[in-house]
């Protein structure tokens, strides 16, 4: 089929060219997806305890309609509306069940129900500090756009397969279906993907990781293949081992303290050098370490404030010295803008973030600082909020980069920039009245966040020093770790595939680094190759769970 010379064109708009999100029929189209991406974000947050890439799914709703015998959908055929359609709705889904309905779980649970809609209030005013943040920082040195940011490279490969056609088409396709079937035989494809493209050393980190955990929790070594369990062994550790003994419990913990020091040691002689505005090296970049300076100061004193009027309005006053009230905001500002940092360097390099593990970090250092079960409950939720929408959002902002050129026209890419960061805010505004319509119909049923009870039931327990001393144990190694690797995020990735990993994503990682390996040994090339396929094996799993996660819930009413 010959390609249309008007789909080649888009490619090399300029700015006054491009889309905006107020043009009424993207307006309005957005809308429809973002109401539509709430409503099954909140279904799968309550009902699975996960949260699908909702991205490819808007961007091929866009795609579909474009192709509509109609004139007034033809305008669709734009991948730069497309890219704003995606961008909304992504924004909408991930804030609607990680940033607002989890949060706003954890203080209903503990019987405030009065404290639900100044909670929702607080944590969507977080989360959209938490996108401006990332907004700011986008392609600086510490965040650049020419990073990995692997569903980003998914959504502009399937959007561009449309009107690229040829070789890179069917690559696409050939990842796709490789994802799905491997996702039917209970294969992490996503991983796999990732692994053809993102970063060597910290995806060898995230698969390390996986498969200690997993040898850990299972005592052997084993997967699951089309339901059917393999085990290659068994008692490795001897028939007496407790993996759920407080040392193991807190293991990845530990580590992402320890490696989570260190990455911002690293974060920060980045954002105190003095090189960034007249060096030729960064000449590069979109955005300076001095906007990222400035986004970051900011962003702490908005973080501050926003907690302060948390704290206000929860009467912690009355449940806290001065001195420790003034503690709990600092502490609460901090922990946000860290977990956002932490989150996002994950995120960037292997398209998986520990979110809600990073959260449940400062969540146990709360308690050992001594902070009350209410003042812990809100900073756990305030915590969580952060991080989720900063790695989302930098996967839609790598979507657009691709799509408007990978930054050859800085100005384009601001431009195009600003309108995914408005698109985002509006994802965010209807994700805050779709949880305020919403949310005590889904609570009043039972109806929760699994981590949101999982808060709950910890700071119910307490903590005790016996935990600290693991937490400090293990943190040297995650420490050792990140300072031998540096700024790659080896330490970082390998403490995330320890916290949420198992057997079978570790070696699935090793395997597909192994044959990237070999291949590229064999002809450079091949990477361009290899990251096609990733790119479209990371796709076709994400549209299978999205799909078959969405029919299962249909099947349950």
């Amino acid at each position: 089929m010959k390609e249309n010379p008007q789909d080649f064109e888009q490619l090399n708009i300029t700015v006054k060219d491009h889309p905006k999100l107020w043009e009424p029929t993207v307006l309005i189209f957005s809308i429809v997806m973002c109401i539509l991406g709430t409503i099954i974000g909140m279904e799968l947050i309550v009902n699975t305890g996960t949260t699908p890439n909702t991205s490819l799914v808007g961007a091929l709703f866009a795609i579909l309609i474009s192709r509509i015998p109609i004139t007034l959908f033809k305008q669709f055929r734009s991948v730069h509306r497309q890219n704003l359609i995606q961008t909304a709705i992504s924004g909408a889904t991930f804030s609607v069940a990680n940033c607002m309905l989890l949060t706003i779980g954890v203080p209903y649970i503990l019987g405030r129900h009065d404290l639900v809609v100044p909670m929702l209030i607080g944590v969507t005013l977080a989360t959209i500090i938490d996108a401006t943040i990332l907004y700011k920082c986008f392609d600086t040195p510490m965040f650049p756009a020419e990073g990995a940011w692997p569903p980003g490279v998914a959504s502009a490969e399937s959007i561009l397969a449309v009107i690229r056609k040829g070789k890179r088409a069917v690559l696409l396709l050939v990842g796709m279906a490789m994802g799905a079937v491997g996702k039917v035989a209970g294969i992490p494809m996503d991983l796999l993907g990732v692994s053809w493209f993102g970063n060597f050393a910290a995806m060898a980190g995230l698969g390390v990781g996986s498969i200690v955990i997993g040898m850990i929790k299972t005592n052997g070594f084993g997967f699951a293949l089309f339901g059917h369990q393999i085990t290659f062994a068994s008692n490795i550790f001897g028939s007496n081992f407790d993996s759920s003994s407080l040392p193991f419990t807190y293991l990845g913990h530990g580590l992402m303290i320890g490696a989570g020091m260190v990455a911002l040691i690293q974060c920060a002689q980045m954002l105190m050098a003095k090189n960034d505005d007249n060096s030729s090296a960064v000449s590069q970049f979109t955005s300076s370490m001095k906007d990222m300076r400035g986004a970051m100061g900011k962003g702490f004193l908005a973080y501050a404030v926003v907690a302060m009027g948390l704290a206000v309005v929860c009467g912690f006053l009355s449940e806290m010295s001065p001195l420790m009230f003034v503690a709990w905001i600092l502490f609460a500002a901090m922990s946000a803008l860290v977990s956002e940092l932490l989150v996002g360097v994950a995120a960037m390099h292997s398209g998986w973030f520990p979110g809600f593990a990073t959260s449940f970090i400062f969540l146990i250092v709360g308690m050992l600082i001594g902070f009350p079960p209410l003042p812990l409950a809100i900073l756990a939720g305030y915590t969580a909020a952060t991080g989720p929408c900063f790695a989302d959002m930098g996967y839609d902002l790598k979507c657009g980069y691709i799509l408007r050129g990978s930054g050859k026209d800085p100005e384009l890419e601001r431009f195009g920039r600003k309108q995914q960061f408005y698109a985002e805010l509006m994802g965010f505004g209807i994700a805050f009245v779709m949880v305020l319509l919403l949310a005590n119909t889904y609570f009043g049923q039972g109806l929760f966040a699994p981590v949101s009870k999982t808060y709950v039931s910890t700071i119910e327990a307490g903590a005790s020093m016996e935990i600290a001393k693991w937490l400090v144990i293990w943190a040297i190694p995650g420490a050792i770790i990140q300072a031998v690797f540096g700024t790659r995020q080896v330490g970082i990735l390998f403490a995330t595939g320890v916290l949420v990993g198992n057997v079978m994503n570790g070696v699935t990682i090793l395997i597909a680094l192994l044959i990237r390996y070999i291949l590229v040994k064999r002809d450079p090339e091949n990477i361009q190759t290899l990251t096609i396929l990733g790119a479209g094996a990371l796709a076709g799993a994400a549209l299978y769970s999205f799909f078959t996660a969405t029919l299962g819930l249909v099947k349950k009413k």
